[in-house]
């Protein structure tokens, strides 16, 4: 009989989430040695997630967080809610986003050959999938810098972790600063813009945009002398809905949000915001 102990069973469990009985095989395979039995509970683990490639990930989690003027946010999935609420998933989104920071990390790839521990983040990616039974997948990493960083994230079940989040930037420091960069924020995740200002907007959807709308104009029989003012009342609109700062304040709508940030003195710089599966 293999030689281990019950505090090596336990170690194993907290460790890797696997149940008594696949220890215990573990340990009896690697003849009590813990490292050993470790790397057979993870194997067996990525011979499970091998076969979950080709499934769907649409649930999951946003996380992020704001350290010395840097906001970094990631969204991890996996195929339902259930494991999406799992604390260990939470956990693993948590250590992966402390690995980002920790790192200097600002794309995917780089956070997934980062460490936790012993282990990269996709290894633990990888243990925690077979562990949980699921297909697990970081999905996106953003990293957004400025004078001031706010980082927001919404739960659109309070069953379920966040699942919406934001981080907004601007150049500026200062209370009425904080009150605005937090606003906008909150705003961001309820609006969903798409680009932070007009000249973020590609060119190619801009003339997409104008033609389109010229064409619908025409369409209509509107009067050609009238086209100019009706196309450019048209972009307005589109530009309203795409981009941040020329969207209507959903706490005021009387105001867009670059009035609120001239009000405060500061100018936005950059922004992030994910939805769990958009």
């Amino acid at each position: 009989m293999a030689n281990y102990t019950t505090a090596d069973i336990k170690e194993l469990r907290e460790r890797t989430g696997a149940g008594m009985m696949d220890v215990k095989k573990a340990l009896d395979e690697a003849d009590g040695d813990t490292a050993k039995a470790l790397e057979i509970i993870r194997v067996k683990g990525l011979n499970k997630a091998s076969k979950r490639e080709g499934r769907a990930t649409a649930e999951g989690l946003v996380a992020a967080t704001v350290v010395d003027g840097a906001g970094y946010m990631l969204e991890l999935n996996a195929e339902t809610d259930f494991v999406a609420k799992n604390e260990k998933f939470v956990e693993l989104a948590n250590k992966a986003l402390e690995a980002a920071v920790a790192n200097n990390v600002a794309d995917v790839d780089a956070l997934l050959a980062a460490k936790i521990g012993d282990n990269t983040v996709a290894e633990e990616i990888e243990e925690l999938s077979g562990v949980l039974g699921e297909k697990i997948q970081l999905r996106r990493l953003e990293k957004v810098e400025g004078a001031l960083v706010k980082a927001y994230l919404h739960k659109t079940s309070q069953d379920l972790p966040a699942q919406v989040g934001v981080l907004f930037a601007v150049d500026g420091t200062g209370e009425a600063a904080e009150t605005a960069a937090h606003d906008v924020a909150v705003h961001a995740a309820a609006m969903a813009p798409v680009y932070l200002t007009r000249e973020d907007v590609p060119e190619d959807l801009v003339a997409e945009e104008r033609r389109i709308a010229e064409e619908t104009a025409r369409a209509e029989g509107k009067p050609e002398q009238a086209l100019p003012k009706i196309i450019e009342g048209r972009m307005t609109g589109f530009f309203k809905e795409k981009v941040l700062v020329d969207q209507p304040f959903a706490k005021d709508t009387k105001q867009s949000i670059q009035q609120v940030l001239d009000a405060a003195g500061v100018k936005a710089v950059a922004f992030a915001r994910f939805r769990v599966g958009a």
